[in-house]
């Protein structure tokens, strides 16, 4: 919606797949190659190199806010550490556009371990009264 590009648009069908996946009980990094299947053949290498099993975020050849490295970022996160906090935690720790590319790899970690782990003193300072409510 925000970005008038064939690859942004795919890395949000990607994402949206690999969560579609795991909602269903499935191995998001066992769907990749049929995910990828749906990219435009001008996009599936790169793609494919960036959410592969060997890539992590030292190999970026752009800013993280960027999708390919942001996707990959969010995929590595979850690759590489065994929870939700974890996950977001690590990819915080890349810095850079620490908002976009944490936010996705929230999205990937709450598909997999549930509502139920993420920490509640994230989530408390949300839950602010309203006047009246």
């Amino acid at each position: 919606l925000t970005h008038g590009d064939r690859a942004a648009w795919e890395g949000t069908a990607v994402l949206h797949e690999l969560v579609r996946v795991m909602l269903d009980g499935g191995d998001p990094l066992a769907a990749l190659p049929e995910a990828l299947a749906a990219v435009h053949p001008d996009h599936r290498e790169r793609y494919a190199f960036v959410l592969g099993p060997d890539w992590h975020p030292g190999l970026a050849t752009e800013f993280n806010g960027a999708v390919w490295p942001c996707l990959g970022s969010a995929v590595w996160a979850l690759r590489t550490t065994t929870g939700f906090a974890g996950a977001v935690r690590a990819a915080v720790d890349l810095g850079g556009d620490t908002d976009t590319v944490a936010a996705v790899t929230g999205t990937l970690a709450g598909a997999r371990y549930g509502q139920a782990a993420i920490p509640p003193e994230w989530t408390a300072p949300l839950h602010v009264p309203l006047p009246g409510f």
